[in-house]
């Protein structure tokens, strides 16, 4: 008796954890459904990155990394991925980019390194704000670390005009900047809707 008991039991519990797995996958499909039918920037057009080549972008990975030489045979080096979301921004995309712009010059093994975002505060374009700008020794060296700069909201303001007129003239221009805009949130929105199928498609089998 007690046999037949647990068996019934085992047969409710499995009866019930294949009604909610069925839901779940329910609720996936709708919102696999709603996002493939209203996508927010699928329609939205990246535009050109500039004078930028992207060399890394898979459909996986969280960032992308471009690349351009200057004229004056500098190596000029972005990567970007997004930030956190700000569903209080007002604006058309609700994360900024994250971007590390590295720059260096013909023969030297250092580089300058600088840390900044890229937002859409409102519909005026893109705002371009510099976390920090630092100089980097070869990694190869043995010496003593380097003084570590001071934030770059503590700078000279007309150093800090300096800097951004210095990455503009580098392709860090308005271009570049509404392109990882587009392109980034594009990606991010792939990427959520190609998890979700891989979950259904997880939770399907062997139904």
């Amino acid at each position: 008796m007690r046999n037949v008991r647990a068996m019934q039991t085992i047969l409710k519990n499995r009866e019930a954890a294949k009604a909610k797995a069925f839901d779940l996958l329910k609720i996936l499909q709708s919102e696999i459904t709603h996002e493939l039918s209203s996508p927010c920037f699928q329609n939205y057009r990246a535009g050109s990155p500039g004078d930028f080549t992207v060399e890394w972008d898979t459909p996986n990975s969280n960032d992308v990394v471009l690349r351009k030489k200057c004229d004056t045979g500098e190596d000029v080096a972005v990567s970007a991925l997004l930030g956190p979301p700000d569903y209080a921004r007002d604006g058309t995309y609700p994360r900024g980019v994250l971007m590390k712009v590295c720059i260096k010059k013909p023969g030297l093994s250092s580089l300058l390194h600088f840390k900044c975002e890229v937002t859409n505060a409102g519909h005026s374009g893109p705002e371009f704000n510099i976390h920090s700008a630092d100089y980097l020794r070869s990694t190869s060296s043995t010496g003593p670390k380097n003084y570590k700069a001071p934030l770059f909201s503590e700078l000279d303001s007309d150093l800090q005009d300096a800097f951004r007129d210095y990455l503009h003239t580098k392709g860090i221009g308005e271009s570049l900047m509404n392109f990882l805009l587009v392109h980034m949130h594009k990606k991010e929105e792939n990427q959520y809707v190609n998890w979700l199928q891989k979950l259904q498609g997880m939770l399907s089998q062997g139904d």
